[in-house]
């Protein structure tokens, strides 16, 4: 992790989650995720799953997770403002980054043990929000490659959340 300061210098929190997904069917899940924020505010996430074989696994899943970040940073580091989509393109994951990604094999619990997916709550996470515009909100989406992200417009003061349309663009939800 000491790695990290050397490539992008002014980190100001590092979180790493380290988890295990016992399955029924299949060998059992290692995950490490990594999460760094810049004193600029921004935040980079990294997530690596495997399957668990020996003790070392879950050192290789978090070595894997660090080399994901590496690439965000280089990322981070030469990205452009400009409004041109094909620039924007570069903050997406590539297709050997998304082969890489998908190469954990589903696995699905035993019938009857699934829970009601409407009544628990799996996560809570708090997030210190940053003033930001919109076109900086936009790189922080690409960055974590999420599919929505709230964020505090610098402009109007207010939490919004934008978010990526599946037909192409962005969207943002004002409250009223």
């Amino acid at each position: 992790m000491d790695r990290l300061d050397r490539y992008l210098p002014n980190i100001s929190h590092v979180g790493v989650e380290l988890s295990i997904i016992r399955t029924h069917r299949g060998a059992d899940l290692a995950i490490a995720q990594i999460t760094v924020q810049h004193a600029r505010g921004a935040i980079l996430r990294a997530e690596e799953k495997m399957n668990i074989e020996n003790r070392d696994t879950i050192r290789f899943a978090i070595n894997k997770a660090v080399d994901k970040l590496h690439r965000q940073i280089d990322r981070f580091k030469s990205k452009r403002k400009s409004k041109n989509q094909k620039l924007r393109d570069k903050y997406r994951a590539t297709v050997a980054e998304l082969n890489v990604a998908e190469d954990v094999p589903e696995y699905s619990a035993v019938e009857g043990d699934e829970p009601d997916l409407a009544s628990e709550i799996y996560r809570r996470k708090q997030v210190e929000m940053m003033p930001m515009n919109e076109e900086e909100a936009i790189e922080q989406l690409e960055l974590l490659d999420h599919s929505f992200y709230m964020f505090m417009n610098a402009e109007t003061e207010q939490v919004n959340v934008m978010y990526r349309r599946d037909s192409g663009g962005y969207g943002v939800l004002i409250p009223q």
